[in-house]
């Protein structure tokens, strides 16, 4: 059975940007079915029209159904995957620099497109039931994600939190590659190359 992994990128982001196509081009040839969409209008993300959008692309999720997302990108996957049926469950999850709380938003426009999905809660319980292993990865000096919200993903989803020190928001000094990722999402996936 082929394994299909979707990427969300995040706010203001797109799929060609910094390490999204790094780590597609890694999985694809890894024998991954890889989806990297733009996300509908990613300057001004809004929680139904990502979350739809999800739920179109990875249609019929199941146990090889795999999903990266980074910082805004999270949360839509959080979302989708709450409302998907209570007996639908997927192989897991890689979420890079994800949150539930935010901090330093200084501009009016910051505060209006985050406030919504800072405040729409997210039912983690429910989430918990239909992924499979999740890991989070954190950064020591992210501007914009407190390491609190590690907390909330190991207690609430049972995520390994991994913590690297010095990446920022992981857009920050072009970041190209984050090898951590990779490796971890091979292990998350027990893949075996195929000889």
């Amino acid at each position: 059975m082929v394994k299909r992994v979707f990427i969300v990128h995040g706010w203001g982001g797109n799929p060609d940007a910094g390490w999204f196509k790094w780590i597609n081009s890694e999985l694809s040839s890894r024998g991954f079915e890889v989806h990297a969409d733009r996300m509908p209008e990613p300057d001004n993300p809004k929680i139904e029209p990502w979350v739809n959008y999800l739920t179109k692309l990875a249609s019929s999720p199941d146990k090889d159904t795999y999903f990266i997302g980074h910082s805004i990108g999270c949360q839509a996957i959080l979302r989708y995957l709450e409302k998907l049926p209570e007996n639908a469950k997927i192989g897991g999850a890689i979420f890079v620099a994800g949150w539930l709380n935010l901090k330093n938003l200084e501009t009016r426009e910051e505060k209006d497109v985050s406030e919504p999905w800072i405040k729409s809660k997210i039912n983690l319980g429910k989430v918990k039931n239909k992924i499979g292993k999740v890991v989070a990865l954190f950064s020591d000096n992210d501007p914009y994600v407190s390491l609190d919200d590690s907390i909330i993903f190991k207690e609430k989803l049972g995520a390994k939190i991994i913590i690297e020190k010095n990446k920022g928001h992981y857009i920050e000094h072009e970041t190209f590659k984050i090898p951590v990722l990779l490796k971890e999402f091979i292990k998350l996936t027990k893949w075996q190359k195929k000889s």
